[in-house]
C-alpha cells in the first residue's frame, strides 16, 4: 500500500476522527489483513489489521519482539540495534525472560482473586465520582470531570500516593500519551516524553523510600521491596513499574469510561437496555472495551522471517503495527462488528487488552472499573444526553473522548 490511507496509523488526529478511521481501516481490510504502510518521513512497517493475524503475532513473541521500538516513532533503529535508552525501562519495552521475571513480581496483585478483593474500594470511589457529578446540578463535562478522574483515583489509592498529587499525575500521563494532542503537549519541550518521565520519577521517589522503610499493604510496597533473582530492585527498576502502572493503570479505563457512555449515548436503546437490567453491565463491559479500544497500537520487530497462517511473509527486520482497533472490528470475527450491542454473544473475543504474553496486566481491574462506575451511575441517573459535541484525543497510542459535555437528571 503506497496510498495515502496508510496515513491513519501515523497521524494522531486521525484517531480523534474514530467513524472516519474506522472507514478507511474497514477498507483496507477488505484488501486484506495486512498492509505495507509508507509515510513521508517515517520508516516503513506492515501494519496488522485482522485479529487472527494480530493474536498470532503477539502469540510468536519470540519472533516479533517489543524490542528496539515498541511504539511508532519517527525511524526505528534496526532490530540488531539494542533498545531504545530511556531512564526507566517499562514491561511494554521487555522481552522474553526479562519480561516473564518482571511480570512475575506483580502478577499476583492483578489476578482476579486479588482484585476481588478491590471490590468495595473500586465500588466507594465509583459512588464518590457519581455523588460529585449529581452535585454538580445537572450539566458537566463527562470526560474531564467524571471519566478522567475515577480510574486516576482507584490506581492511586492502590499505589498509596496522597490525593494532594492526583491533578499532577493526571497531567503527566496527559502529556505522556497524548503527546500528539495540542491540549496535552508542553509547548517548546521537544522531549516531552523524557521530561514527564523524568516528572513522574520525581513524585515516587519519597514514596518508594517511605515503603521500604515502612511496608504497608498497597502496591507500592510491593514494587519498592521486589526483587528479581534474589536480589533487590534498583530504584529504576522500581520507577518503570510506577511508571506503567500510574498511567496506563487509569489513562486507559479513562478512555473506555469515557468512550462507553459515548456509545450509550449515540445507541440510547442500549443504555435502556442496561438501566432494565442492571446484571448485563458484566458482559456489557467487554462490547466498551472492543468498542473504544483505548489502546490503538503497539510495535513488533521480527528477529526472524516468519509467514502468517494466512500466507503474509514478513522478513527479518521487518516492523509491524498491531492495529488493536482495527482487530476490534474484524468482520470475519465479530457479527455485525460496527453495531454496539450491550448483549453481544462476541464481545469478550476482542483484543483490547491485547493477547498471549504481553495480555494488560491490568485487564481484571480495568474491567472491575468498568462494570462499578456503570453499576453505580445507572441505578441512579433518570435522564442523560450529549449537550454539545464530543472531542477526542488526537493520539496514536490511547485515546477516547476528552471532552463530552452532558445534561442529566438524577432519581428523585
Amino acid at each position: 500500500m503506497t496510498d495515502d490511507r496508510g496515513l491513519i496509523f501515523v497521524d494522531p488526529a486521525a484517531y480523534a476522527e474514530p467513524d472516519r478511521w474506522h472507514a478507511v481501516a474497514a477498507e483496507l481490510r477488505a484488501e486484506g489483513p495486512v498492509h505495507l504502510v509508507q509515510a513521508p518521513g517515517r520508516a516503513p512497517f506492515w501494519a496488522v489489521l485482522g485479529q487472527p493475524e494480530v493474536m498470532e503475532v503477539e502469540k510468536s513473541s519470540d519472533v516479533f519482539t517489543n524490542a528496539p521500538a515498541p511504539v511508532v516513532m519517527a525511524d526505528p533503529p534496526s532490530p540488531d540495534a539494542p533498545a531504545l535508552e530511556s531512564p526507566v525501562n517499562t514491561l511494554i519495552q521487555m522481552d522474553g525472560e526479562e519480561h516473564r521475571a518482571h511480570r512475575a513480581l506483580v502478577n499476583d496483585w492483578f489476578k482476579p482473586g486479588a482484585i476481588k478483593k478491590l471490590t468495595d474500594q473500586v465500588a466507594l470511589q465509583a459512588k464518590r465520582s457519581v455523588d460529585e457529578m449529581q452535585a454538580k446540578g445537572g450539566s458537566c463535562d463527562f470526560a474531564a470531570d467524571v471519566a478522567m478522574n475515577y480510574p486516576l483515583r482507584v490506581i492511586l489509592d492502590i499505589l498509596g500516593l496522597p490525593e494532594e498529587q492526583f491533578p499532577k499525575m493526571l497531567r503527566l500521563t496527559q502529556e505522556l500519551f497524548a503527546d500528539g494532542d495540542p491540549d496535552f503537549e508542553r509547548v517548546g519541550e521537544d522531549e516531552q516524553k523524557m521530561a514527564v518521565i523524568m516528572d513522574v520519577i520525581a513524585m515516587f521517589t519519597g514514596l518508594n523510600a517511605e515503603r521500604r522503610s515502612h511496608p504497608t499493604s498497597d502496591l507500592a510496597t510491593v514494587i519498592a521491596n521486589g526483587e528479581i533473582d534474589g536480589k533487590p530492585l534498583e530504584d529504576m527498576d522500581t520507577y518503570g513499574y510506577y511508571l506503567i502502572v500510574a498511567t496506563a493503570g487509569h489513562d486507559t479505563t479513562s478512555n473506555a469510561v469515557a468512550g462507553g457512555m459515548h456509545a450509550l449515548l449515540q445507541h440510547p436503546e442500549q443504555l435502556a437496555k442496561l438501566q432494565a437490567d442492571p446484571s448485563l453491565i458484566d458482559s456489557a463491559a467487554d462490547e466498551i472495551v472492543r468498542w473504544v479500544s483505548p489502546v490503538k497500537h503497539f510495535m513488533r520487530t521480527a528477529q526472524q522471517d516468519y509467514t502468517l497462517a494466512s500466507g503474509h511473509s514478513f522478513t527479518k527486520g521487518d516492523w509491524v503495527l498491531l492495529s488493536y482497533q482495527s482487530a476490534n472490528r474484524d468482520e470475519r470475527v465479530f457479527t455485525d462488528p460496527f453495531t454496539f450491542d450491550v448483549t453481544r454473544p462476541d464481545a469478550d473475543r476482542h483484543l483490547g487488552f491485547g493477547f498471549g504474553r504481553h495480555y494488560c496486566l491490568g485487564a481484571h481491574l480495568a474491567r472491575l472499573e468498568i462494570r462499578a462506575i456503570f453499576r453505580e451511575l445507572l441505578s441512579r441517573l433518570d435522564t442523560i444526553e450529549l449537550a454539545g459535541p464530543t472531542l477526542n484525543t488526537a493520539s496514536m497510542l490511547v485515546s477516547g473522548p476528552k471532552r463530552m459535555p452532558v445534561t442529566y437528571s438524577f432519581k428523585g
